[in-house]
């Protein structure tokens, strides 16, 4: 692993995934690689309940991270992959709230109860992202705005406590290659 990504789900992290496979740090983990592999929720569905889950295994093929549900562990990926740099993607916090809310936090009201039992794997899917983040990491708040914000906030407060300097990029995917390529030490 060389690159983890810290930041929440909607702050560009799909494009940030694309900009890493481009600039040869891929393939990129993205919640978009765990729809795809069952193995893969209950892996995150283990973790989000308190089990240990074996980073080396889950993420054998890939070379960073984006998005959740890794970004929630991203201390406990840096302890493991300690030469990984770090990169903090952020949005305008109102902004962020508002996407959120529209689009990732309204999925696993897309599928009704009865097709989650007939489709195990989408039933999976949808107990993993409620408990993992909706309930753990937003600790049930997560339509009270002003407290999921705060979370919001905390999060990049904590990143930037916890990670050395020299290893992490805050960045907001509108600032463009420039200063993605020289933290990740890569032609523009």
């Amino acid at each position: 692993m060389k690159v983890i990504g810290s930041g929440f789900g909607r702050t560009g992290t799909l494009s940030m995934k694309k900009a890493l496979e481009q600039l040869g740090f891929g393939p990129c983990y993205h919640m978009e690689e765990v729809v795809k592999r069952p193995f893969h929720v209950r892996q995150w569905l283990a973790k989000a309940n308190h089990q240990p889950v074996d980073w080396q295994e889950l993420f054998a093929n890939f070379e960073s991270t984006v998005d959740f549900p890794a970004s929630v562990y991203y201390q406990e990926l840096l302890q493991q992959y300690p030469d990984a740099k770090v990169v903090h993607t952020v949005r305008d916090p109102e902004r962020w709230y508002r996407s959120t809310s529209e689009t990732i936090f309204q999925a696993e009201r897309l599928f009704p109860r009865w097709l989650q039992q007939l489709v195990p794997h989408i039933g999976r899917f949808d107990a993993m992202q409620d408990q993992l983040i909706w309930q753990n990491l937003f600790e049930g708040e997560f339509p009270n705005q002003q407290r999921a914000i705060e979370i919001f906030q905390q999060q990049t407060e904590e990143v930037q406590r916890v990670v050395p300097p020299e290893q992490l990029l805050v960045f907001n995917v509108k600032e463009g290659w420039v200063p993605l390529c020289r933290f990740l030490n890569v032609p523009v």
